[in-house]
């Protein structure tokens, strides 16, 4: 498993992270979409909630699984229909508001 997080953490593009993984791509599509799809790979890993009880292999099948699915997230779709990141979020009305700074507002 740590060897897997070490190669991880040296991987410094989408398509390095697809390479890695063995993973068929059309550059085109990494090219719009490379901060989305790593942005939902990372989704993925948080909604799995860590892979720290899977053996190494395990581990290595399960984030290539997830990256597939964030890459063809964006395959049919774009980074604006998806709304990965917040400036989309907000652009179709979704705020968000930390609580602490709600307690703040009411008690100042």
């Amino acid at each position: 498993m740590s060897v897997l997080i070490d190669d991880l953490k040296a991987l410094e593009s989408a398509e390095a992270f697809l390479d890695y993984f063995a993973l068929p791509y059309d550059p085109a599509v990494v090219r719009v979409s490379r901060l989305h799809i790593l942005k939902r790979f990372y989704q993925y890993l948080a909604q799995q909630g860590g892979l720290e009880s899977l053996s190494g292999e395990e581990a290595r099948a399960a984030c290539r699984e997830m990256l597939a699915r964030a890459y063809e997230d964006f395959v049919a779709s774009s980074g604006v229909e998806q709304k990965v990141f917040k400036v989309f979020q907000t652009a179709r009305g979704e705020h968000r508001v930390a609580v602490g700074g709600l307690r703040r507002a009411v008690s100042g």
